[in-house]
This record gives C-alpha cells, sequence and structure tokens, in this order.
C-alpha cells in the first residue's frame, strides 16, 4: 500500500468588485457590489511550485476521491468555488468564467505557484474547455441574453495544462440529450406524447430501440429545447418592452433526465449499469427535485442550458484551444457521461499536444475502486512530470 502524504484544508477566499444592475445569487455570495467566492487547498507539508485547481459550474468538489486522492500523493489541490455553489437555478457561465479566473490569478498571485492544472471534472469538464479558450483566445463580450460580461478585457490567465476527466460535452448539449421528449405542455408535465414517454409501459416502442426511434426521440429533443429558449426570449423581450424593475423571472423545467442509453444498454455502449443513472433510476430522477435545469432563471436558460446558443459548449472550446496541452481521462463505466462524448471532444482539440487515457471498468465517482482511482493518480503525475508540471 502506497503511504498517503500528510496535508492539510486551508480556507481560501477571493473577493473582487462587480458593478451589475441586478443581482442574481443569494446573500453574500454577491453583496454590496463584491463577489465573495470561497474554496479550500489541500496542501502538503512540502512546498510545491504547481497546484492543481477544480472547479464545478455548481458544486463543491472538495470532498471528491480525485482531488483528496492528489493530495494524498503529495500534490497541492486548490478545490475553487464558484459564486453559484450548490445552486445553479441563475447561474451564467460567463460570470462562472470570471470566477475561475479570480481563483487562478489567486493562485499565481497570491499563493505563489508558478504552475496551474486545470482539472475538469464532470460538468467542470466543459467549463475548463470553456475557461481555457477564453484565456487563450477571448471574444465574448456578453452573455446569450445580451448582458454585458466582457472576457476579453477580463485578463483571463491560460493555465499550463488541462485534465478533462469523466467529464461531458457541456450541460447545454447533457441536458438536450436528457430532455424528456414527451412534455407537450411545459406547464403541465402530465400531458406527454404516448410515442415518446420511454418509461410508459404503453409506449409502442420498446428496447432495444430502432436507429429510426432513435432519431427522432434525438429531434424532438432538441426541439423542446428550442421551443424553451424561443418562449424565455420572447419573455425577457416583454419584459424589457415593459421598462419596469421587474427585470427576470425564474421557472420550472419538468421531466428532465430521459435517455434512451439508460433504458437499451446496445446504445452507444460502455460499462454502466442498465436502467440506472448516476442519480438513480431513471424514472424516478426525470421527476424529481434535483433533475438537470429543474429550477431556473431565464438568462440562466440562455447561457448555461440553451442548445444553440449557450457559449460553454464543449466541441466549440475545444477547437479553440491551441496552447495548453490536454490530458483526456475517460471512465469507462461511466454512469454520467456518455460514451459519444469524449470521442467528440477529442476531435475537437485544436492543440497539437493531447493525451487520451481509457481505465475500463471505472464509474464517475471511483467509489469502492481504490485502484481504478490509484491508476488515474498514476496517469495525472505521469502526464505532469513528462511536461514539466509535476510540482
Amino acid at each position: 500500500m502506497q503511504t498517503k502524504a500528510p496535508w492539510r484544508r486551508q480556507l481560501e477566499i477571493v473577493s473582487f468588485a462587480e458593478n451589475v444592475k441586478a443581482t442574481e445569487v443569494y446573500g453574500f455570495a454577491g453583496n454590496s457590489g463584491m463577489v465573495n467566492l470561497e474554496g479550500q487547498l489541500l496542501r502538503g507539508e512540502a512546498d510545491a511550485r504547481t497546484v492543481f485547481v477544480f472547479m464545478h459550474p455548481t458544486s463543491t468538489l472538495q470532498l471528491l476521491p480525485m482531488p483528496m486522492a492528489l493530495a494524498d500523493r503529495g500534490f497541492h489541490v486548490l478545490c475553487a468555488a464558484s459564486r453559484y455553489a450548490k445552486n445553479d437555478s441563475a447561474l451564467i457561465m460567463e460570470k462562472v468564467a470570471l470566477d475561475l479566473g479570480a481563483w487562478i490569478r489567486h493562485a499565481r498571485e497570491t499563493l505563489g505557484y508558478a504552475k496551474v492544472v486545470l482539472v475538469g471534472w464532470s460538468g467542470g469538464g466543459s467549463l475548463s474547455l470553456f475557461y481555457q479558450a477564453q484565456a487563450e483566445h477571448p471574444t465574448i463580450t456578453h452573455t446569450p441574453a445580451g448582458d454585458p460580461v466582457d472576457l476579453t478585457t477580463a485578463g483571463l490567465s491560460p493555465a499550463d495544462g488541462v485534465v478533462f476527466i469523466a467529464a461531458h460535452l457541456s450541460r447545454a448539449e447533457t441536458l438536450t440529450e436528457w430532455l424528456d421528449p414527451s412534455v407537450l405542455d411545459e406547464t403541465d408535465p402530465d400531458k406527454r406524447d404516448p410515442e415518446f414517454d420511454i418509461y410508459s409501459p404503453d409506449c409502442p416502442h420498446q428496447p432495444p430501440y430502432s436507429a429510426e426511434f432513435v432519431a427522432r426521440f434525438r429531434d424532438a429533443q432538441r426541439a423542446r429545447n428550442r421551443r424553451i429558449t424561443s418562449w424565455v426570449q420572447g419573455l425577457l423581450a416583454e419584459l424589457k418592452a415593459r421598462g419596469t424593475p421587474e427585470v427576470e423571472r425564474a421557472f420550472v423545467v419538468h421531466r428532465t433526465m430521459c435517455d434512451v442509453r439508460w433504458l437499451d444498454p446496445t446504445l452507444d455502449p460502455n460499462g454502466r449499469k442498465p436502467e440506472w443513472t448516476y442519480m438513480g433510476h431513471p424514472m424516478t430522477v426525470n421527476v424529481g427535485p434535483v433533475g438537470l435545469a429543474r429550477y431556473t432563471s431565464l438568462r440562466s436558460w440562455l447561457s448555461q442550458w440553451s442548445y444553440d446558443l449557450s457559449n460553454a459548449k464543449g466541441p466549440l472550446n475545444a477547437a479553440r484551444i491551441t496552447d495548453a496541452p490536454v490530458l483526456q481521462i475517460v471512465n469507462g463505466a461511466d454512469d454520467a457521461v456518455p460514451a459519444t462524448h469524449n470521442p467528440a471532444i477529442r476531435a475537437a482539440l485544436a492543440t497539437q499536444d493531447t493525451t487520451h487515457v481509457e481505465l475500463p471498468g471505472a464509474t464517475h465517482y471511483y467509489l469502492g475502486q481504490p485502484e481504478l482511482l490509484t491508476q488515474c493518480i498514476d496517469t495525472v503525475a505521469a502526464w505532469c512530470a513528462a511536461r514539466g508540471l509535476e510540482g
């Protein structure tokens, strides 16, 4: 058994000013013109020149297996939270990029690290690609809703390397592949098209599904996303035309965890458990309170969930990364990331230094899989050492 290096958790706080007409975060995270971010530095006893930065748009990652395993190996790990920690109902991806930029600046200028490796786990993967693309070649000045968030003048500092691990294409693309296309009325989820209601025993299509049905199912999912986007744009325009202080509105998106892959393991096969998702039984989570995009604001829908308008789509940003080396680790039995997603990212990456590693049998969180977690850390350590990033 490998000896674990001693390390401690160190609270880190980053604050910066931001002038906005309306705030979308609750409490002190965005209070009195300041954005206040909280994070944890998992720091070993020895000094290090490299820090591994983890950020997810909405989750906090300091208790996940991989950051702690890296710390056990002696690496320094910064688990950085965005202003939307544990609440993505009003999340704006462009502002998350600003938050990540503030953390990387803090790592370099305040904590004194010479090198930063950005680790994108799960939903943090597309965020890492989005951030790195804008840090290398900034283009965005406004959100999809037209609100000013200028990343071209934000001084985003590129990471020295990117690890894309157990990660999906993006929140917008993943949600669309999981939207229940049977929903006919967004205000009444009981009104459904039986043709696409795959969780109903009365659905005329049963697994294994035909290629023709899957194609129509996917078309219907994209159509539903676009209908919501059109409604959101119309309501935002109406609110603006009124000229009142009401500039935003929240709404519920019903039935957002529905994918033919979960019922038919022959579709895009990997080692995942059939009739299961990383959140539980698909029929249950489809209507549960924690499904993707269940509660959202108008602006947040356009920024993080709109299939056509989100700026944070994975292949789009992978194609804009030309400088940093990228390590892509695929968990072979991932029950959260569809098997088609990593090949799409790999094909889109523009950087010449790309490495692809697959860990057969590895699940999304490595729960009960210490050998595979060790293999993951070995892979990251060797990749970093070969590029002078080992710390």
